[in-house]
C-alpha cells in the first residue's frame, strides 16, 4: 500500500472479507468492500520481528554453547531451538511432568456401604475419607452394629445441560483431540482442506458470536440435503435462538459448515476417514449451538448411621435436547431409585476400601491449548504449530493423548530457567501479547515496544553468555542420553 502510495496519492484500498467459500459468500464480499485497518498489519509485522530476534538470538546461543564444549554433541546441520511460544509451551508441558514425578502418594482409606431400596441395591459412601484404618474400622463396626440407615436427604431436583458456544479454532481443535483422538495440527490442516472446498466456513478464528448478518436458516436449509438433514429440518420448524460465547476478533465468524454432505461424499472425494470425522464435528457442533438445552434430574440420597452420613448421587436423563445431535457431551446415567426422608433402609453389607492419592496427569493436547489460549500464547492459527514444533525438535512426544517431555527438552528449559527465567515464562508472553494488541488501537508504537522486549531479552542475554559453559554440559550430557535411547530403540548398541 505505501509503496503504490508513492506513485500515484490518490490510490484508494478496500479489503474483501469472506469466511466461506461459496458464491453468495464471495459475491457480497465484493459488494462491500471494507477500509484496511494498518493498525492489525503494524502489530503483525512487529510480532514477526520480535519473535524472529529472540529466536534467532536464543537458538544460536544454545546452540554455540553446545558446539563450543562438544563439536560432536551434535549431528552435522542439527540445532537447538528456541521460539517465544515455542519454548513457553514446553516450560507447561515440563512443569507438570515435575510435578507428576515429584507427587508423593498417601493412603487413605473409603467406608462404603450397600443398601436395599424395595429390591434395589444402592451403593453409598462415607462423606469423609479416612487417614487411619483404624478409625476407618472403628465406624465400620458402628455401621455393622445393626443400626438401620436413616434417610436424611433425598433430593430430586430437575436441571439444564446448556448447549455448547459457537467454535472457534482453539475450542475446534480441543474438541477434536478429546471426542476424536485427532492432533491439533491434523485438525486444522483438514478443516483448511474442508474450507477451500466449500464445506466449511474459514477455521482460523476467535470469534465465539454468530453476526447478525450471518443466515442462520439458509445454513440450516444448506444441511437438510445431508447427513444431518432430519435434524436441520426439525430446527427449522422451531424458534431458533443460538447460544454465543464472549468473544469477537472482528475479522471472521465461528467456525459453521456451508454444505451439506453425506459421509460417503467425503470419503470419495478426500479418501480419508479423519475428513468426515472433522465435517461430522463442525455440522453437529453448529446445529447443538442452536438447540434446546438438555433436561436432566439430578439426584442424592444421603443417610445416617450412628452419626456418620452416606451419600449417592445419580443422573437421569429426561430430555436429550442438544444431546441427541452432540453425543459427545452425554452423561452416564445412573439412575436412583426413589426415597422420602425418614426412610429407613436396610442395609446389606459395609465395607472398607483402601486407596492412594493419585499424581496429576500428564497436559493432555486439548488441556494445553486451554493452557495457551488462557496465556495468550500463540495465535488461533499458530497454537497448533508450537506444539508440532516441540514434537518435531524432539522436547516432547505425544502419546496417548499426553504431552511426555524428553530429557533434552528438560534440559533446554533447566539450561533457560536458569539463566532467564522470563523467556519460558508463560506470562511473558502474554505481557508481550498485550502490548502488541496495544498497537492495533494505536495505544502503543511498534517502535516502543520493539525497544522495551528486546532491551529484557539483552539483559537475559549477557546472564546466558556468562553461564554458558556452565550450562552446555547439561545440554550435551541430554543429547547423548537422546542419542544413546534412539540407538537402543533401532536395536543398535548404547556407546
Amino acid at each position: 500500500m505505501f509503496v503504490i502510495r508513492n506513485v500515484n496519492p490518490r490510490a484508494i484500498f478496500r479489503r474483501v472479507l469472506f469466511s466461506a467459500v461459496t458464491r453468495s459468500d464471495i459475491i457480497e464480499a465484493f459488494n462491500s468492500p471494507m477500509s484496511l485497518n494498518p493498525g492489525l498489519a503494524k502489530r503483525v509485522f512487529t510480532r514477526m520481528m520480535l519473535d524472529l530476534t529472540l529466536g534467532a538470538v536464543f537458538t544460536r546461543a544454545l546452540t554455540l554453547s553446545v558446539e563450543r564444549a562438544d563439536r560432536n554433541a551434535l549431528a552435522r546441520g542439527s540445532f537447538l531451538s528456541y521460539g517465544p511460544c515455542q519454548t513457553p509451551v514446553l516450560n507447561l508441558v515440563v512443569q507438570r511432568a515435575i510435578e507428576r514425578e515429584n507427587f508423593k502418594p498417601e493412603k487413605y482409606y473409603m467406608l462404603r456401604i450397600m443398601v436395599d431400596v424395595d429390591g434395589t441395591k444402592v451403593t453409598l459412601n462415607h462423606e469423609g475419607t479416612f487417614k487411619d484404618r483404624q478409625e476407618a474400622e472403628k465406624v465400620l463396626g458402628l455401621v455393622r452394629s445393626g443400626v438401620k440407615a436413616r434417610v436424611i436427604i433425598a433430593n430430586y431436583r430437575e436441571d439444564f445441560m446448556e448447549p455448547p458456544i459457537p467454535l472457534d479454532t482453539i475450542e475446534l481443535e480441543r474438541r477434536a483431540s478429546r471426542f476424536l483422538n485427532i492432533r491439533p495440527k491434523a485438525t486444522l490442516d483438514i478443516a483448511e482442506e474442508l474450507y477451500r472446498h466449500g464445506y466449511i466456513s474459514y477455521p482460523r478464528t476467535e470469534t465465539t458470536i454468530y453476526p447478525p448478518t450471518l443466515s442462520l436458516r439458509q445454513v440450516l436449509l444448506e444441511l437438510t440435503h445431508g447427513e444431518h438433514g432430519d435434524y436441520a429440518k426439525a430446527l427449522l420448524g422451531m424458534n431458533i435462538k443460538p447460544t454465543r460465547g464472549d468473544s469477537n476478533d472482528g475479522a471472521h465468524p465461528p467456525i459453521y459448515p456451508t454444505r451439506g454432505a453425506i459421509r460417503q461424499e467425503i470419503l470419495r472425494y478426500f479418501k480419508n476417514e479423519k475428513y468426515w470425522k472433522i465435517y461430522d464435528l463442525v455440522v453437529r457442533h453448529f446445529l447443538a449451538t442452536l438447540s434446546l438445552p438438555a433436561r436432566v434430574e439430578r439426584q442424592k440420597i444421603v443417610v445416617d448411621i450412628s452419626g456418620h452420613r452416606f451419600s449417592a448421587d445419580g443422573l437421569k436423563i429426561l430430555d436429550k435436547g442438544y444431546l441427541a445431535i452432540y453425543p459427545f457431551e452425554s452423561p452416564s446415567e445412573k439412575v436412583l431409585p426413589r426415597v422420602r426422608t425418614g426412610d429407613e433402609l436396610n442395609i446389606i453389607k459395609a465395607w472398607i476400601e483402601e486407596r492412594e492419592t493419585e499424581p496429576p496427569p500428564y497436559l493432555s493436547e486439548s488441556e494445553l491449548l486451554r493452557l495457551m489460549k488462557k496465556y495468550g500464547i500463540g495465535t488461533d492459527a499458530t497454537m497448533q504449530d508450537h506444539i508440532h514444533t516441540n514434537v518435531i525438535r524432539g522436547y516432547f512426544r505425544i502419546r496417548n493423548r499426553q504431552c511426555i517431555p524428553t530429557p533434552l527438552g528438560r534440559a533446554v528449559i533447566s539450561v533457560l530457567s536458569k539463566t532467564g527465567n522470563e523467556l519460558i515464562d508463560p506470562w511473558f508472553r502474554s505481557r508481550m501479547e498485550k502490548a502488541l494488541m496495544e498497537i492495533t488501537s494505536g495505544s502503543l508504537k511498534p517502535g516502543d515496544v520493539l525497544f522495551t522486549f528486546k532491551s529484557e531479552a539483552r539483559k537475559i542475554y549477557e546472564k546466558f553468555v556468562n553461564r554458558q559453559s556452565e550450562v552446555a554440559m547439561e545440554l550435551i550430557k541430554a543429547l547423548r542420553n537422546s542419542l544413546n535411547r534412539t540407538r537402543r530403540g533401532a536395536g543398535g548398541k548404547a556407546s
